[in-house]
């Protein structure tokens, strides 16, 4: 019996034990979950600094266009019979580029021609019979109201003449109308008929770009418009060219959107193009801000890495870590340019705040956090 006992009260005390060092694993895990809570969350967080090179309202897509291009068409209806010059052709102003079957204006013109003929003639005879009646009417010869008839034939035979005169004017100038000059310099972009063609008076038959000034032309979307304003300038680059930088200025800025689109539709003239600059080549126009623009208040543009972008509803933001408190705030920025790694923030920045570069979307608003420097900080350069 006694040794039952003895073995009932060993049992007692290994029971006694387990629950012990239950209990203490337990505190203990307890104890580190509770400093594990209390213990600031590591980010990855740089501070920006403004960058006076990154102040630049956009990044645009756009095309080089002649400043001036207009529609070359005859003034008269006709069949097209000769075209001397083709899409690509450089032309002088004067220079003949088509013409039409002139028959039928020679007709007119030498009807006309004839008109004018048989009016001076008339008018001829309207003189000598005016002088006279003068004549006889100084010796009373005749009646006053002879004279009067006279007179009137007179002005009449005047009046025809003067208008055969136009008419006859007007035939010969519809006549050289079948010829189609340019009427610039400039080179052929279009080409809207074809030989053998009967076309109406004012029908473009070609389109030419003016020799001169050369634009750079693009779309401007709602979200640049307010950075932008005529005078501004703006780079230059073109794919065709590549390693060449051209300067442009704004020279004309559409006041209404584009109701399919909704952008505004700039021209920008470019300075001393050259000649290797060509109609149609594609451009990429980042446009300077204004001294007076949108640039941060606090200091000017700020380049940070893309990954920082976060989005506060339909605005874009980054998380800020506050210097007082080492907690994350969500603010509001202006993207002023997109590029490949980085991003150009014109507005809602200070100069030596502390911008969060990854984990964006697993942070929240207030929360205590560590600041850890980038492994490789070449990765968020621009």
């Amino acid at each position: 019996m006694r040794q039952q006992s003895h073995r009932h009260g060993r049992r007692a005390r290994r029971a006694v034990l387990a629950l012990s060092l239950a209990g203490v694993v337990a505190l203990t895990a307890c104890s580190k979950k509770e400093v594990a809570e209390n213990t600031p969350r590591p980010v990855v967080a740089v501070a920006v600094h403004a960058d006076g090179n990154a102040q630049q309202a956009a990044s645009l897509p756009g095309e080089v266009q002649a400043r001036y291009s207009t529609p070359l068409s005859f003034r008269v209806s006709g069949k097209i019979v000769e075209r001397l010059v083709r899409l690509g052709d450089v032309v002088k102003n004067g220079q003949i580029v088509a013409r039409l079957d002139p028959a039928d204006q020679q007709k007119n013109a030498a009807s006309a021609q004839a008109q004018l003929a048989a009016a001076e003639h008339s008018l001829v005879y309207a003189k000598q019979q005016l002088d006279r009646d003068q004549a006889q009417a100084k010796e009373n010869l005749i009646a006053p109201a002879q004279l009067e008839q006279t007179t009137n034939a007179y002005a009449s035979a005047a009046a025809q003449r003067d208008q055969a005169a136009q008419q006859a004017a007007l035939s010969k100038d519809q006549l050289q109308y079948t010829t189609l000059a340019a009427d610039h310099a400039g080179v052929i972009t279009a080409e809207q008929a074809d030989t053998g063609q009967n076309v109406s008076a004012g029908q473009a038959v070609y389109n030419l770009a003016w020799s001169g000034d050369i634009d750079v032309v693009c779309d401007v979307p709602e979200s640049a418009l307010a950075a932008l304003s005529v005078g501004q300038t703006a780079s230059v680059t073109l794919a065709a060219l590549p390693g060449r930088k051209f300067s442009a200025r704004v020279r004309e800025l559409s006041p209404a959107a584009d109701p399919h689109s909704r952008t505004y539709r700039a021209k920008l003239t470019l300075d001393n193009p050259g000649p290797d600059v060509r109609l149609g080549m594609t451009a990429d126009i980042a446009l300077a801000a204004p001294a007076n623009g949108n640039a941060n208040q606090n200091g000017g543009a700020f380049t940070v890495a893309a990954t920082a972008l976060f989005h506060d509803g339909t605005q874009p933001a980054v998380w800020i870590v506050r210097a007082a408190d080492n907690a994350l705030e969500l603010r509001r920025v202006t993207v002023t340019r997109y590029n490949e790694r980085t991003i150009v923030i014109g507005q809602g920045l200070k100069d030596g705040e502390r911008v969060v570069l990854q984990g964006v979307h697993t942070v929240t608003a207030g929360e205590k956090v560590r600041v850890v420097a980038p492994l490789h900080p070449e990765d968020f350069a621009s």
